[in-house]
């Protein structure tokens, strides 16, 4: 890995939600290090996913997806993150979804426009396109009057095309030895990960709104031997959802806290016990001293 030929490099993952980003980044990982779903706006924090090859390493920023809403603390910090994680990066995938582009693909767009990076636009969701004939006028018109570095066509979900755009963007980094150990997928601590794996089943559970009003603190996480000892909090802001997120006889809360103890014990490689509680903290996303105290960041 020391090579001259090897070839390091932080790369940002940027678009608007619900496009694939964090499906891209495990893709390339190889595991599972961003927690997806079918809601806008599931990720809300920056986070590193350390994606290692045999010619290179790339450091993949995946981030909150930039969009217009901005009504809650929550949404201008998720935005802050997404533009601040543009910041010392040697590149940039502008992900989009194949066929469409919209006015938040173009504020995407503009947000890396003049970060001074090559940018390579990154079409995903080419499985459902049908019509294959489609996709070549399509890929013209979103690339006109825009100087991206590549345009690659893929299916994170399917493993499509990424071999292809692994070689576009290695070729983009400058030649260093790997930052990251081989072993190492994400900057991110296992606490951190408990929190989302959680946060991530209640996204799934609930229905259109509750999952914007919830989220999770890992209040205990102690290594007992084999076993991962694991207290997670599930903050909302009313009574009403409280009730809502435990359900009927605490059915649904423990639906939740075993789909994401499964998901602990394969990325962990441990046994875990979890517990989950939760609690009304109203207000708290519309409070940026509050999202602070529960782990939000620019």
């Amino acid at each position: 890995m020391t090579s001259s030929s090897y070839r390091a490099g932080h790369v940002a993952v940027i678009g608007r939600p619900n496009v694939g980003k964090s499906t891209l980044v495990n893709a390339l990982v190889g595991a599972k290090v961003s927690i997806v779903s079918p809601r806008p706006q599931t990720t809300r924090h920056r986070l590193l996913g350390i994606a290692t090859f045999p010619d290179g390493q790339l450091l993949l920023v995946d981030t909150p997806g930039i969009h217009r809403e901005q009504k809650r603390a929550m949404n201008r910090m998720m935005n802050r993150a997404a533009r601040g994680s543009i910041d010392g990066v040697d590149a940039a995938l502008l992900v989009v979804r194949a066929g469409q582009w919209d006015d938040e693909d173009t504020l995407a767009f503009e947000a890396l426009r003049n970060a001074g990076v090559p940018v390579v636009l990154v079409v995903n969701q080419v499985d459902r396109i049908t019509d294959k004939t489609a996709l070549l006028p399509y890929l013209a018109k979103v690339s006109e009057g825009r100087d991206f570095a590549a345009v690659h066509p893929i299916s994170a979900l399917k493993n499509k095309g990424l071999d292809a755009l692994v070689k576009e963007v290695m070729a983009l980094l400058p030649e260093q030895p790997a930052l990251y150990g081989e072993d190492e997928i994400t900057d991110k601590s296992q606490r951190f990960l408990a929190g989302e794996m959680v946060r991530e089943q209640l996204m799934r559970q609930l229905g259109e709104e509750l999952p914007y009003a919830t989220t999770v603190e890992i209040e205990r996480f102690v290594v007992d031997g084999a076993l991962l000892r694991i207290g997670a909090v599930i903050w909302v802001e009313r009574d009403g959802q409280k009730a809502i997120v435990i359900g009927k006889g605490g059915a649904r809360l423990r639906e939740v806290g075993a789909k994401a103890r499964v998901q602990m014990e394969h990325l962990f490689g441990s046994k875990v016990f979890l517990e989950t509680w939760v609690r009304v903290r109203e207000g708290w996303s519309d409070d940026e001293a509050a999202l602070r105290s529960l782990g939000y960041h620019d």
